[in-house]
């Protein structure tokens, strides 16, 4: 079982932030905030806390956009979702910072969004509700796993390797999700390489190219919110240059189902979600919620220096707990599976170190729900350069790799690589788990494995070779 610690190490892989002071004579309620997230233990401060944390928030809030217009082509009520989304996101982010005091958020991801849409609805023809009756049954068993001391034990059994490996995978996965979203990177439409250079003289690529490296100078001058300061200054150019970031008001009341639609909040049909014809997918969406949200929770723990002498993440059990239990939350309110966002890694370059961040998030996305016009004013291009910085600021863990311990240091370099390649952290944890341990017995080195190792490969390769996997 993962065990909280108060303290963190004093390294971290995170981008070098000097904590801002904080003036003297601290209020009552200033002093217990810093108190009860140990801001000032963790070498952070209320203001940098709150700088990461609105970082974290524009980063990740496409996600409200992204996420009911995925499940709106499933024939869910878009306006219901949006609600979903927001509520989840709050719920999970709240939990997670005052419980776990880490900071990382939770959102509706992405990846199990497309799942449930394309997936279930779409490639099983499943109603809207059996498919959120899955998502609420992927829940139960994944807090299960949480609780019962499982995840925390895949966490203690991940290799050396793999486990930077992962965080190196998902940096190279973050540049190439923010390099294709402003069109630098496109699919090619020819023969050849699945990748190609986008238009690269359209204002997107070089307003995001442009903001990139403005945030390497902003940062390398140490100037505190850095790359907060880029999103918002991209996006007030974008407002007044690019004809599609328009205005269209600020405020606008939630809207829980459209005409002609039900409410989706408790709509979810876990019956029809039992049936042998679904119950694979449910599987299916627990394993790849185990080892995504799980390796994700770790990257950011790790980049934010919440890691103990053991590489233990601190308050891991609760942060396990608040992440799964988000997901219970999501499908009785009608939204897709919830998960740690990555995205929390640009609020820890930003210096987020607690979960004052974290709950942040929660807060602004709660009032997203009424300020849901303002809210779309933030373009693509304006949060890219914060993903290709974190993702750039990843790849430093390449530096952790034991090369002389060549099959555990290539292992990881296979996981990372291949989570790029196939965009799928899942598979590449396979891959890197499957390629230690054959590496292991070819070399003579078995001492070197330990049952759960071997156990997650076993596992992780029956779950592929299945045709489970997503």
């Amino acid at each position: 079982m993962i065990e909280p610690h108060a303290q963190p190490l004093a390294g971290t892989t995170g981008a070098a932030v000097e904590p801002i002071a904080e003036p003297t004579g601290l209020g009552t309620a200033t002093g217990f905030i810093d108190r009860y997230f140990d801001v000032a233990a963790r070498g952070s401060s209320l203001r940098q806390e709150a700088i990461a944390g609105v970082t974290t928030f524009l980063a990740m809030v496409y996600s409200v956009f992204v996420v009911p217009g995925m499940l709106g082509k499933a024939g869910f009520d878009t306006s219901a979702v949006f609600v979903a989304v927001c509520l989840t996101t709050a719920f999970g982010s709240l939990l997670m910072g005052l419980w776990a005091r880490l900071p990382i958020a939770i959102g509706c991801a992405i990846s199990l969004t497309a799942f449930t849409a394309f997936g279930l609805v779409l490639g099983k023809g499943l109603k809207p509700e059996v498919a959120l009756g899955a998502v609420f049954l992927m829940g139960l068993v994944f807090t299960a796993i949480s609780v019962t001391g499982v995840r925390s034990w895949i966490l203690r059994n991940l290799p050396h390797g793999i486990a930077h490996g992962t965080g190196i995978g998902i940096g190279l996965f973050l540049l190439l999700i923010a390099a294709n979203d402003v069109g630098l990177v496109i699919k090619n439409p020819g023969a050849g390489l699945p990748v190609s250079l986008g238009p690269i003289t359209s204002l997107p690529v070089i307003l995001s190219v442009i903001g990139l490296a403005a945030i390497f100078g902003l940062v390398r001058r140490r100037v505190p919110g850095a790359i907060l300061i880029v999103i918002v200054a991209i996006s007030a150019l974008g407002l007044a240059i690019d004809p599609a970031v328009t205005f269209h008001g600020v405020f606008a009341w939630p809207s829980l189902s459209a005409p002609g639609h039900a409410s989706l909040i408790g709509a979810m049909d876990i019956k029809g979600a039992l049936s042998l014809a679904v119950l694979p997918s449910v599987l299916a969406l627990v394993m790849t919620a185990v080892f995504d949200a799980t390796g994700t929770i770790r990257a950011v723990a790790g980049q934010a220096g919440q890691l103990d002498a053991n590489g233990r993440i601190v308050n891991g059990a609760r942060a396990l707990t608040a992440d799964s239990l988000s997901s219970i939350f999501s499908g009785f309110f009608g939204g897709a599976p919830a998960a740690a966002y990555i995205e929390s890694t640009v609020g820890v370059a930003a210096g987020a170190r607690t979960g004052l961040a974290a709950a942040l998030v929660g807060v602004l996305f709660l009032a997203v729900m009424f300020f849901a016009p303002l809210a779309g004013l933030v373009p693509s291009y304006a949060t890219a350069p914060a993903l290709m910085y974190v993702g750039l600021m990843m790849l430093s863990s390449v530096s952790r790799l034991d090369m002389a311990d060549m099959v555990d240091a290539m292992s990881g370099l296979v996981c990372a690589v291949f989570i790029v390649l196939t965009a799928n952290i899942v598979t590449g944890i396979m891959l890197g788990f499957c390629t230690l341990v054959i590496g292991r017995l070819v070399s003579g080195e078995i001492r070197k494995l330990n049952v759960g190792t071997v156990v997650i490969a076993g596992v992780l390769a029956a779950f592929y070779l299945g045709g489970w996997a997503i």
